[in-house]
């Protein structure tokens, strides 16, 4: 029997095990997977997750750390400090590896992204005359706003920059507004919404919450005219 207690400080390297198993959950609730095959994955963070083949990055069921997992023949049972209970009962393994994965270094935004954000304020009386920049990449308790100006009445302005406006970037900026806009030093704070492309829906749901949209000319903004206006 291996009992060992799972915790980022000792856990290195990431276990990837691919088997035929049935799954039961026992904790507030008890939830029960048939057996089939399944991809198994133990993280260095701790976690202990199972996948099918058909759910993109969600698990079927996980244990979130602290937990400690113990492996017996044909068994594994995870538990956490609360006593929830992951059991894993192994008919065949098919693979079983662990692999180093190193020094995780964070998301980097893509160089239009990046650049359009360092353009947009070097000019950002494009959004508007009279405005000045206050600072990029903004710091909130969530994550930097990317960039923080003043419009010509001297109110603050939070701007969110994607190259694909989506729903997904106008709740980003919804929760950057409502903590800004705890500040009494900032607030009140509004908001825009910038990007190269910006979808309909994504239009419709920021004019609602009174975000306003702006659509940049990457070309323009690094100072290219468009071929068509070319003679050579």
């Amino acid at each position: 029997m291996l009992d060992f207690w799972i915790d980022a400080r000792t856990l290195c390297r990431v276990r990837l095990v691919i088997a035929r198993c049935q799954v039961d959950y026992v904790g507030r609730l008890t939830a029960h997977l048939p057996m089939a095959q399944r991809l198994l994955l133990v993280k260095a963070d701790g976690s202990v997750s199972v996948h099918s083949d058909d759910r993109a990055y969600k698990p079927l069921n996980w244990m979130s750390p602290p937990c400690w997992l113990i492996e017996d023949p044909g068994v594994w049972t995870v538990q956490n400090k609360a006593g929830e209970k992951l059991v894993i009962t192994l008919d065949e393994i098919m693979h079983d590896s662990k692999h180093e994965l190193g020094v995780e270094p964070g998301l980097v935004k893509d160089g239009v992204e990046a650049h359009l954000q360092e353009l947009l304020a070097e000019h950002v009386t494009t959004l508007g005359e009279g405005w000045s920049l206050v600072r990029r990449e903004f710091p909130t308790a969530i994550g930097p706003v990317d960039l923080m100006c003043r419009n010509a009445d001297g109110a603050s302005v939070a701007v969110e920059i994607k190259r694909r406006g989506e729903i997904d970037g106008v709740e980003q900026l919804t929760r950057y507004l409502e903590l800004l806009n705890r500040d009494p030093l900032l607030a009140p704070v509004t908001g825009v919404f910038a990007a190269q492309q910006i979808k309909p829906q994504a239009r419709t749901l920021a004019e609602d919450r009174g975000i306003r949209c702006v659509v940049l000319d990457y070309d323009k903004l690094r100072g290219i005219e468009p071929d068509e206006y070319r003679l050579f």
